[in-house]
């Protein structure tokens, strides 16, 4: 990819052996490369330029899980149906609608015919294919059974992605309401109380003290407006640097959001059910259990229960059990670790960790299902106070003046 990315562009016009009319575009690093090759190929070039660059350049489409998972899928059913790797390759990559995400399964395409493996070639990508992904299909290359592991894979990413999606969906509407509701009170206070604060002077009466209070909001606000927006920005850009770059703010952060109420049993759930989901997915694959757990902590979601997992790993690399050693932590509830137990008694630990993946996403749905329902009426309440208050502060001096008049 990153070769296509140095080649230019180029628009020629020639004849070809039969002295007929041609012409085309030809990608080459060098303009004197891609003469050359026309003339290898046969071709007298009359007219050659670089192709122009649009103004806009048209935005580039990004890769997402979604297209990783529909990946899988697709590439599972093929090499199931008895169609060679590299042959599907070809039909997946160039029949997908997302333009980079074709360039990438034909640059895997390209890597898997130059000698590589598939976990090579995707190894060789790990900003779409991380260790678990690329373990799993390791797994399945040396077993035999490529296309059953990346059933599980398509499988396991759907799963993730549908929970990752509910739980986004249901904290990302209260904020949204919030900051609409934000920005609505922000516009009255600015745009408006100054209208009703000219009609208030001229009544030459006192005022109530709730009016007067806002009026003083008001006028702060049309003076300070920029300091307002200044610490909004200050503050979204200061959580997303440290978000990025700082371990102890995301440890502090991850903790913080686990103790909040509903919204910290959602994650604390989303976590145990990512965890059980991705080690049944492992377990399946036959990969040893300390390997899959150092995959495992990473696809958690959060830091504490990653830490926690990796605990267990070191715990379970000494010869205990992984029920007692999940048993030592206080994050995964005695349900989870009986299950574990009869797994490992059984011999069916993917199976049993299958079970509590999906009872602990039941569990999600319903959770996010009931937040939702309960943030409706609190945000009603909520946009009725500021605006309502509003409102009522800014009517409150007429219905005064009717009173006394009356």
């Amino acid at each position: 990819m990153s070769e296509q990315a140095n080649q230019l562009d180029f628009v020629w016009e020639g004849v070809d052996k039969n002295r007929k009319k041609v012409g085309g575009e030809i990608s080459a690093k060098s303009e004197v490369i891609a003469k050359t090759e026309l003339r290898r190929q046969g071709y007298r070039v009359t007219k050659f330029k670089k192709k122009s660059t649009p103004l806009f350049k048209p935005r580039v489409q990004s890769i997402t899980p979604g297209d990783i998972a529909i990946f899988s899928r697709q590439l599972a059913t093929m090499l199931s149906a008895g169609v060679p790797l590299v042959q599907s390759f070809d039909i997946v990559g160039k029949g997908h609608e997302n333009p980079s995400m074709r360039d990438l399964l034909l640059s895997i395409k390209a890597d898997i015919e130059g000698g590589d493996t598939l976990a090579e070639a995707l190894g060789k990508r790990p900003l779409y294919f991380d260790e678990l992904f690329c373990n799993l299909v390791e797994a399945g290359e040396h077993a035999g059974v490529l296309e059953t592991l990346l059933d599980k894979i398509a499988t396991y990413k759907e799963k993730t992605e549908s929970m990752k999606k509910k739980i986004k969906k249901a904290l990302t509407y209260p904020i949204a309401v919030v900051v609409v509701a934000f920005v609505v009170t922000t516009i009255l206070l600015i745009f408006v109380v100054p209208v009703f604060e000219d009609l208030f002077k001229s009544f030459g009466a006192d005022l109530p003290a709730f009016t007067r209070m806002v009026i003083n909001m008001s006028a702060w606000m049309q003076e300070w407006w920029w300091i307002v927006i200044g610490i909004v920005v200050g503050i979204v850009y200061t959580f997303g640097y440290f978000k990025k770059r700082s371990r102890p703010f995301n440890h502090f952060l991850d903790k913080a959001l686990l103790k909040l109420p509903v919204v910290g049993l959602i994650l604390t759930k989303s976590a145990i059910a990512r965890f059980a989901r991705t080690l049944s997915t492992m377990s399946a694959a036959g990969v040893p259990l300390v390997d899959a757990l150092e995959s495992v902590a990473g696809a958690c979601g959060n830091i504490i229960f990653a830490e926690a997992v990796l605990r267990m790993r070191d715990d379970v690399a000494t010869g205990q059990r992984l029920q007692f050693a999940m048993s030592q932590g206080k994050l995964f509830p005695h349900m989870v670790q009986q299950m574990v137990a009869i797994g490992e008694e059984s011999g069916s630990m993917d199976a049993m960790l299958a079970k509590v993946a999906d009872f602990y996403e039941e569990e999600v749905d319903n959770l996010v299902d009931n937040l939702s329902s309960l943030m409706e009426p609190i945000i009603m309440v909520i946009l009725g106070i500021l605006v309502g208050g509003l409102i009522v502060a800014m009517y409150l001096p007429i219905f005064k003046m009717g009173a006394a008049v009356g």
